[in-house]
This record gives structure tokens, C-alpha cells and sequence, in this order.
């Protein structure tokens, strides 16, 4: 079925919760475990139910932010999705609570177990009005960003095709974009501000008003974190510092060397390929009719189900007025159909979101078709290495895209490697707002240039208006919309290396893995699929100085 074939009506919340109380009451009147399990199953197809609407009206308003009808439903989810969580909970309670548990537990993946006690510290009844409130404001941002223009040359252009020209061959184009982005994001500062500190301050109360000293603590509690906690993560964070800078800033010190540049600024960041990064020779079109080549010679599986997503118009990758700016890959389970929405702006990133994206989608349709609904593809961290994995699988085929594909494949791997430290920067940042919620728009900004110099020494954002301030944060959507989520692309990213390294070795094995590591979605912990797929551990002692070192090998082969 087509995506705009798809039906769509609002899902009545009530529906959810009677769902609900014919659960507890199969439960209660249940003599075995067999029973719970089937009564389990039949409330689970109506949380299938649910969440398949709120994803195609989520679709569709991101399609176009000023639809109307997609904006009345998006307030109505923002309202009623406290009520789901509190269901979800009960459901968790309900689960643990059985006693017919022990049986269950050897028909029910142990994950779900550890996913119920974390369903019940992530969200109770007390906080509903500040989670509409919190839900209002991410859909206010993300409204406000997909209408904000940028005057370019004489005409307002969305932010993402201005972003495309930061990757331009002129150093004078680069400069100018990231003036123009500056100068737009200025020009909309108080609403920025405003709407970011309104979202620490709800998400603060809630936190508060749950128990918890801070945000910091819930939020893991959000992101489902069970294979790790904070204090890895800051681990995590000491590794980047001490083992990836140091890399990183001698990277960038021989690009601006090859760039012919003094010093890095914030409009070079992008480039590392002199004379520009490579840009795809064909449009949508024809980058579509290639990608649908390389994944047809990669592997008659993947392959198959790339034909599938063309066939049902699974993809909107052009750019308009009113779409919102990130790009993402969702699902739309009752239907058992991906769907991945991309802005395309000329650069090589095109590319990398037919490549990343599509991971996200493979691994959902691996979940479909032998997974397990209720984990799903695991938690981001797992998601993303799906995708970030996928991108390097795909640099065997990158002739078919480009004139010089030993350039996109230096670019694309340097730029994942100094990928890590912008994305510490961003998990530290918010660890350090949400610590000191009470900070101040400008404290907040001289926080996240410190970390900016603590984390890419090498960066000098002077004389960009605005940006100069410490305000790059402010779109980076993330950061509003999903707390505590970047630290998954690290995570993923260090994992996708580790696949990289491998398939330099053996691509078929390399591939094989890949494909088990998907179809395990979340019934695996993180930290055991990698394992399994004999990968280095990005939390171990050592793991990035090691991975560096291969891949610097890597990229100085894309120079023969």
C-alpha cells in the first residue's frame, strides 16, 4: 500500500484504556500463564493500533506544518499521550505484578521485564498537565524551525537547504551561509530562548514533582536506559576527550593544511576535501535508480525490500516551505511499512540519508517480519548503529553516485570520526542545563562555547554573527525535542567504525553480521549484540584510540 494510501482516523485514548481494563480483568480472572500471554497480546495489538495513528498524523504534519487538520491532531496526541504513558505503566504493573510471572517470564523476552520497572520511574499520573505542556511546547518548536527562513540570496530558503552550502568549494560561500544562518537565528532569539528555557523549566517541575533532584535522572529514565547509566556515559565522555580530540584536532590540522586555510572556522567544519566535498552527480531521481542498484548487488534480501519502499512511495526527500527540517525514519506498524522523510539539498549528504536512513527502515522491517512488537529495534543506541552501519556498507558502491567516490569516502569517514566530539558536546550540555536549570539564556550560551573549546579546540566560530555567541545549539533539534538522545549517535557511531574495520577485512562476514545484528532488534541488550558481533566495546579503556588508529589507515587509502 502506497504511503498516502494509508488510512487515517484519530484514535480515541478511551479506547486504549478499555483495552486496558479487559487486560487487567484477563488477568485477574487468568488460571494460567498461557492465558495472560494471549490476553497480553490482544492489549498490545491495540497499543499497535494506537501508535500507528499517532505516527501517521506525527507524518504527516512534518510533511507540512501548516496543515491544519495535522495540527489540531497533533494537539490532540500531545494531549492525550500522558494518558497513554499512564496506561503503559499499568500495563508494566500489571505484568509485574502477576503470579503467574515466573511462567511468563520464560515466554516473555527478560528485556520487557527490565522495560516495565523502567516504564514506572519515567512517568506517574501526577505530572499529565506538565507533560501536555512539555509535548505543546517540542510541537511549538518544531512548527516555529520548519517555517524559520534564511535569506539567501535575495529569497527566504528553508534552514536545511542553507546548511547545504556550508559544504560549498568557496570558503567565501561557506562564510556567507553560516552569516546568513547566524543572522536568521538572531533575528529570532527571544522565541528561541524563550521556548527552550519554558522546556527546561516543565521538564524540571516534572522531574521535581516525580521525585527526582533533577531532570537529568528522568531522562535516562525517558530514553529507557537499561545496559547503561550516567556514569558510563561520562566515561564515555572522558574516553572522547582524552583518546578522540587529540585525534580529531590533528585531522582537522592537516585538512585546513590541504584546504590551504590557517585556521579552522566554524564555515570549514564540513569540508575535507580540497576543492569541496563531492557532490552527488544526479538528483533524487537518479540517486534512487542507484541506490536501488547498489542494494540489489549488496544483498537480494536488502535489495528486495528497497524495491518494496519505492514501490509504496516510502520516501519525501524534497525540500518546501513549511516541511519540517531534520530528516527520520518511522514506522507505521499496523500496516507493517517504514517511512523515511529526508530534505535533500545537493551535497553528499543526500547520500548519507538514503544510506542511514534506510538502516533505520531495514532493521524495521527485519523487527516485522521476526522480531519481537513489543521491543521493537531496541533502544537508540541499537537503532542507530543500524543506520550509522548501513552508511559504511554502502561506501563499496559509492561509483555509482559519484565522479570521485574515494573523496566521499575519505569525507564520510573522517566526518564520522569527528562526529563523536560535537556529539559529547551536546549530551554534556544538556547534562549541565538540566544539573543548573535556573541558568540564563547567556549562561547557557557561554556553556556550550566552553564545551565547544573544551571538546573542538580546533573551532573558531569569530565573526559569524550570532554564532560566535555559543548559539550553534539552538538548531540542533535534539536538544529540544529529544533530551539525552545524542549520546546514541556517539554510542552507534563508534560501532559503526567497528563494523567498518571489519568489512575491510571480510565484507561478507562483515554483512552477515550486520544482518543478525538487526533482526535482534531489542530482544538483545545492547552491549551483548555487540559483543556477539565480536565488536569493539565503545564504553571499554582504549576502544577509540584503537578504532582511530585503524581508521586513519582506512582514510589514507582513499588517497591512493
Amino acid at each position: 500500500m502506497k504511503i498516502s494510501e494509508i488510512p487515517y482516523k484519530r484514535y480515541e485514548i478511551e479506547d486504549l484504556k478499555k483495552a486496558l481494563e479487559t487486560f487487567r480483568e484477563g488477568t485477574n480472572a487468568a488460571t494460567s500463564a498461557e492465558q495472560v500471554f494471549a490476553a497480553r497480546k490482544t492489549f498490545l495489538d491495540e497499543t499497535t493500533a494506537y501508535g500507528t495513528a499517532v505516527s501517521l498524523a506525527n507524518c504527516r504534519f512534518t510533511l507540512n506544518t501548516k496543515d491544519e487538520f495535522y495540527i489540531n491532531e497533533m494537539e490532540y496526541y500531545d494531549n492525550v499521550s500522558p494518558i497513554a504513558s499512564e496506561v503503559m505503566v499499568e500495563y508494566s504493573e500489571i505484568m509485574l505484578s502477576t503470579p503467574f510471572r515466573k511462567e511468563l517470564e520464560k515466554k516473555v523476552n527478560p528485556i520487557c521485564y527490565k522495560n516495565y520497572e523502567t516504564a514506572k520511574k519515567a512517568y506517574n499520573p501526577s505530572v499529565e498537565k506538565e507533560c501536555q505542556t512539555e509535548n505543546a511546547i517540542v510541537t511549538e518548536y518544531s512548527k516555529f524551525m520548519s517555517e524559520l527562513g534564511v535569506e539567501w540570496n535575495g529569497e527566504k530558503l528553508p534552514l536545511s537547504v542553507v546548511r547545504g552550502y556550508l559544504e560549498d568549494e568557496d570558503r567565501e560561500v561557506r562564510k556567507a551561509a553560516a552569516c546568513a544562518i547566524g543572522r536568521a537565528l538572531e533575528e529570532n532569539k527571544d522565541t528561541l530562548d524563550d521556548i527552550y528555557d519554558r522546556l527546561v523549566k516543565i521538564r524540571t517541575k516534572i522531574a521535581r514533582k516525580m521525585g527526582y533532584k533533577d531532570f537529568v535522572e528522568l531522562g535516562y529514565y525517558r530514553m529507557n536506559r537499561i545496559d547503561y547509566d550516567r556514569a558510563t556515559v561520562e566515561k564515555f565522555r572522558k574516553n572522547v576527550l582524552e583518546d578522540l580530540v587529540p585525534v580529531v584536532s590533528e585531522i582537522k590540522k592537516e585538512t585546513a593544511k590541504d584546504l590551504g586555510i590557517e585556521n579552522m572556522k566554524f564555515y570549514d567544519d564540513a569540508v575535507y576535501i580540497k576543492g569541496g566535498n563531492p557532490r552527488p552527480k544526479d538528483g533524487a531521481a537518479g540517486i534512487f535508480e542507484n541506490a536501488q542498484k547498489m542494494y540489489d548487488e549488496m544483498n537480494p534480501e536488502i535489495g528486495k525490500f528497497m524495491h518494496s519502499m519505492l514501490e509504496n512511495e516510502a520516501f519525501d526527500v524534497e525540500p518546501r516551505d513549511g516541511k519540517w527540517g531534520g530528516g527520520y525514519c518511522t514506522g507505521f506498524d499496523k500496516y507493517k511499512q517504514p517511512f523515511i522523510l529526508a530534505n535533500f539539498n545537493g551535497t553528499a549528504g543526500d547520500i548519507d540519508v538514503i544510506t542511514h536512513e534506510f538502516g533505520h527502515a531495514f532493521a524495521q522491517k527485519k523487527v516485522y517480519d521476526c522480531g519481537d512488537a513489543e521491543l521493537g529495534v531496541g533502544g537508540m543506541e541499537t537503532a542507530e548503529c543500524h543506520s550509522m552501519s548501513m552508511e559504511f556498507f554502502c561506501e563499496k558502491y559509492m561509483d555509482k553516485f559519484f565522479d570521485n567516490p574515494k573523496d566521499y569516502c575519505k569525507a564520510h569517514l573522517l566526518s564520522s570520526v569527528c562526529f563523536i566530539p560535537y556529539g559529547v558536546i551536546v549530551d554534556e550540555f544538556q547534562h549541565i542545563v538540566y544539573e543548573n536549570p535556573d541558568m540564563t539564556p547567556q549562561e547557557r550560551d557561554e556553556a556550550y562555547l566552553s564545551l565547544e573549546k573544551k571538546y573542538r579546540p580546533y573551532m573558531d566560530f569569530e565573526g559569524i554573527p550570532y554564532l560566535e555567541k555559543g548559539t550553534r545549539w539552538q538548531y540542533q533539534m535534539h536538544i529540544y525535542e529529544s533530551p539525552f538522545y545524542y549520546i546514541d549517535y556517539c554510542l552507534a557511531q563508534t560501532v559503526a567504525l567497528g563494523f567498518l574495520v571489519m568489512m575491510t577485512e571480510n565484507y561478507d562476514e562483515a554483512l552477515k553480521r550486520y544482518i543478525k545484528f538487526a533482526s535482534a532488534g531489542g530482544t538483545k541488550l545492547f552491549s551483548d549484540l555487540v559483543k556477539e558481533a565480536e565488536l569493539p566495546n565503545p564504553f571499554g579503556d582504549g576502544t577509540l584510540k584503537t578504532l582511530s588508529e585503524k581508521i586513519l589507515k582506512i582514510a589514507k587509502s582513499y588517497e591512493n
